[in-house]
């Protein structure tokens, strides 16, 4: 596919999927859905591609929802020639049904796929508003920007979160909090979306791509197994009694004993720590963020 409302732009292992409608704040529309879809079902398909960054063009919004005038001229429309790919707006009968069913992708691009379990960074450098808040929780972690901030700004029209914030959103920040932005919609600064959870880093105004970027080119480094199955025991897990949360994980685990390239790189990984081959025992390196080490140590 020809993109044209957005960009896919690759970075040796880092993807960068950047929505491109600067002139309408990113807003996402049924052209800009169907290339989300392609974009994403490129970057899980491809094994070279380990972690992808979504962010938006310009400086003023990472994306601010779906976009309402297209939503509106389609919405009277009866002609559904590519229904796989959907619209902002499903009013056919068959449309709603696959939408209930959960077999549509998404209203506003694959936002209700869930098995991408490739990292994925949200560097947010601007307004992300009701859908476009949406598509910042469909990521793993959000490097924030200090102007940037967050609503279910479409509380004010009387128009529904269909782009998983009703389901995400409570599991980043808890149920107390998402309440109250989705039952308000209220904005939000990025100070606060940091207080809360809902931010991981606050970087500042321009620079929230170049640290996202840096992030994803760090975890493109580790071995890459454990990840998958880390993030895919955490996704499927989450909400589940305890009992079937450390079933899951325990599947997961194991594929990485019975994979044979899995169980390669897990057995490279025991070798490794044994003899201590670590790149932060290397003096005066340490690669690993975070790891503080006493002088002291051996």
């Amino acid at each position: 596919m020809e993109y044209q409302e957005i960009k896919y732009t690759r970075d040796g292992p880092v993807t960068i999927i950047t929505f491109n409608r600067p002139e309408v704040k990113n807003c996402i529309g049924p052209r800009t859905h169907r290339e989300l879809i392609d974009a994403f079902n490129r970057f899980r398909t491809d094994d070279a591609a380990r972690v992808a960054v979504i962010t938006g063009a310009g400086d003023s919004a990472f994306c601010a929802g779906g976009d309402l005038k297209s939503s509106f001229d389609k919405a009277g429309a009866t002609d559904h020639p590519d229904p796989e790919q959907a619209m902002l707006c499903p009013v056919e009968p068959a449309d709603v049904a696959r939408h209930n069913r959960g077999e549509a992708p998404g209203i506003l691009g694959p936002s209700r796929w869930t098995d991408i379990y490739k990292p994925i960074i949200a560097a947010v450098n601007g307004v992300a508003y009701a859908g476009g808040f949406e598509w910042a929780c469909f990521a793993d972690m959000r490097i924030v920007e200090d102007h940037a901030s967050f609503g279910i700004t479409c509380r004010r029209w009387n128009i529904g979160l269909a782009d998983g914030g009703t389901q995400r959103l409570p599991r980043i920040v808890g149920m107390g909090r998402a309440l109250e932005l989705i039952i308000t919609g209220k904005v939000i600064d990025a100070q606060e979306a940091y207080r809360i959870g809902l931010a991981n880093e606050l970087v500042p105004s321009g620079t929230s791509l170049h640290r996202a970027v840096e992030l994803a080119r760090f975890i493109a480094t580790l071995p890459q197994p454990a990840i998958l199955a880390d993030k895919e025991a955490a996704v499927r897990g989450f909400g589940q009694d305890l009992r079937e949360g450390l079933r899951i994980e325990a599947e997961c685990y194991n594929r990485l004993l019975t994979s044979p390239d899995s169980r390669e790189q897990f057995l490279d990984g025991l070798r490794r720590f044994n003899e201590r081959d670590h790149p932060d025992r290397i003096e005066g390196q340490v690669s690993t963020p975070g790891i503080v080490r006493s002088e002291m140590e051996p």
